[in-house]
């Protein structure tokens, strides 16, 4: 696909729901007490996974549009369907259900496509078994079999900070036999989503910037929502948008979830003009209106500390960067590399062919930062979504348009992002 050059972004527009959250909706509906409804739904690639794997653990969803109705079976309701549940591209879902399946009864197997197959899995199956539950890996990768089994509750560090880690050991918690279980984030708070919907379904949480506890549940109240619109789907607009210069561009009803939107605190001490309006909460998440106006940037660094509020946009960082006056530095992320792609070896590829100055790290990159746009020409997704919008990125910045190789894979995350770009685009 061809992204041709253009001089702004103008318009009002909406991004999907929050497609963490929508996982987690699903997931924990159906194993609450009654019917969820879940509005303003991150319909995607990984979300219909969740849906379809669900499904085939005996629960009945029911969709109409963006609006997806669960119908619970509780606690300990989810039955093993005899074949393997796959979980295609999903991370999200093949780490949090293990941590559900850890309650069950019966034997589960988890795989995912070739992307998926490579990403770790013992990072999961080490504290499910300290735990009790009996879970096996492929040299580490999936397949992931889990066998439920009384559970114990444990004090857990985690080695690499992860959300998705922390929720495997936390969904585990609530089938322990006591309690609390406890998960310490010795090196940066990750995002919160999980502990935010399990207190809205009635379970006993505790959580703080350095570790979350959980109590067993007999029972899980379901869920009414409306999910705001995903940050990590809202950032390749914020950043075109600030590249482009006469750019005047609000998104509506954007999570704003501080344990992710790190990027804006980022384009805030480059000199970006963001702004944020009409604050409110949705879905027991924080969420506001944003509106974005070109600016000048300066370089910045971003280290390890900071890595996890912005893991995901850390790619259209590095396309950002290269427009920013002087050097720009990101240390501390090679959690990058077992990605979808090897994000820091596949965004250094991609935007070296476009005429972007930077450098490879084994744990992140630099970036030397010029006056003009890139030149632009062609660049591969590798499969990722984050690259293929990146792509789309870089094409609207560049001064002779981008040809994005496997562009289709953005609608793991975002189906409909080229045609609401284009329809804010200004040529």
């Amino acid at each position: 696909m061809k992204i041709e050059p253009a001089t702004a972004l103008v318009g009002d527009v909406a991004v999907p729901g929050v497609k963490s959250i929508s996982h987690r909706a699903v997931l924990l509906g159906a194993i609450a007490e009654g019917d969820s409804d879940v509005h303003n739904f991150g319909r995607a690639g990984d979300t219909e996974s969740t849906i379809h794997v669900v499904r085939a653990l005996g629960v009945d969803v029911e969709e109409d549009d963006d609006h997806v109705r669960v119908h619970g079976v509780g606690m300990r309701g989810l039955r093993a369907p005899g074949e393997a549940l796959d979980c295609g591209n999903a991370g999200t879902l093949m780490r949090l259900l293990a941590g559900i399946l850890a309650g069950q009864d019966g034997e589960f197997v988890l795989t995912g496509d070739e992307s998926l197959s490579s990403r770790p899995m013992e990072r999961i199956a080490e504290p499910l078994r300290l735990m009790g539950a009996a879970v096996t890996t492929a040299d580490g990768h999936a397949p992931v079999t889990v066998r439920g089994g009384e559970l114990q509750p444990i004090t857990y560090e985690l080695a690499v900070a992860s959300a998705q880690v922390k929720s495997c050991i936390l969904l585990a918690g609530l089938y322990a036999n006591a309690g609390p279980t406890v998960v310490v984030e010795k090196d940066a708070p990750t995002r919160d989503h999980t502990e935010r919907m399990l207190k809205l379904m009635g379970a006993r949480v505790q959580s703080s910037p350095r570790q979350a506890m959980v109590w067993p549940a007999e029972r899980l109240e379901p869920l009414s929502l409306e999910l705001p619109g995903d940050f990590s789907s809202a950032a390749p607009l914020i950043v075109a948008a600030t590249m482009l210069p006469g750019s005047e561009l609000r998104i509506h009803g954007v999570n704003l979830n501080p344990t992710r939107t790190g990027l804006l605190g980022v384009l805030e001490r480059m000199g970006a003009r963001v702004s944020i309006f009409n604050r409110r909460t949705l879905a027991g998440e924080p969420a506001g209106d944003i509106e974005v106006r070109s600016a000048d940037l300066t370089a910045t660094r971003i280290d390890a500390a900071e890595v996890p509020l912005l893991i995901d946009e850390l790619p259209l960082f590095a396309l950002i960067a290269a427009r920013a006056h002087g050097d720009s530095e990101v240390k501390g992320a090679q959690e990058l590399r077992t990605k979808e792609s090897d994000r820091i070896e596949s965004v250094t590829i991609a935007l070296r062919a476009l005429g972007i100055r930077i450098t490879a790290r084994h744990d992140g990159f630099g970036v030397r930062g010029i006056a003009t746009r890139p030149k632009g020409g062609g660049m591969e997704s590798a499969g990722d979504h984050r690259l293929a919008m990146l792509g789309a990125v870089a094409g609207l910045v560049s001064r002779e348009g981008v040809n994005v190789g496997g562009a289709e894979a953005a609608a793991i995350s975002f189906p409909g992002f080229f045609d609401l770009l284009e329809s804010v685009t200004r040529r």
